[in-house]
């Protein structure tokens, strides 16, 4: 296995671990802790998904250039163009109208709920999907 792609194997697995860990993990629990008000709860899911997506943001431009220099094969570059463009529309779709939400909520306006977090959410489950075949599509392109 290159370097290049050890990277994108490694880079691929931690990605998916922490969008499996806040995505599916710690944001639906916050709210089961005694004492969090939505309001609570979405200041520190703000903090925690604006980390989150910038580390996202930051590992697909480095297997993005791991790509670039070691192309992996058409699978695993595949399901990582599927993985990148769910969290381009994440970013750049989805995740203003949550904060436009999550502004007015923490403004101590109530409205209509959103439904714009199970857009987020049916993304974050389609680039964990897409994340897990790129790793094993990777793995497997290693051993044989």
């Amino acid at each position: 296995m290159t370097t290049a792609r050890a990277f994108i194997t490694a880079a691929v697995f931690l990605w998916l671990g922490m969008v499996l860990a806040i995505s599916f993990i710690e944001a639906p629990l916050k709210f089961r802790a005694p004492n969090v008000t939505l309001a609570i709860g979405l200041g520190i899911g703000r903090l925690v998904f604006r980390a989150l997506n910038g580390v996202e943001s930051l590992l697909a431009i480095l297997v993005l250039a791991a790509v670039w220099a070691d192309p992996p094969g058409v699978a695993t570059t595949g399901a990582l163009a599927v993985a990148i463009g769910a969290l381009v529309l994440q970013l750049v779709f989805v995740r203003p109208r949550l904060t436009r939400r999550s502004d007015a909520v923490l403004a101590g306006h109530e409205g209509p709920r959103s439904r714009s977090h199970y857009a987020y959410v049916a993304l974050e489950a389609v680039k964990a999907i897409a994340l897990l075949s790129a790793g094993v599509f990777v793995l497997n392109s290693a051993m044989g």
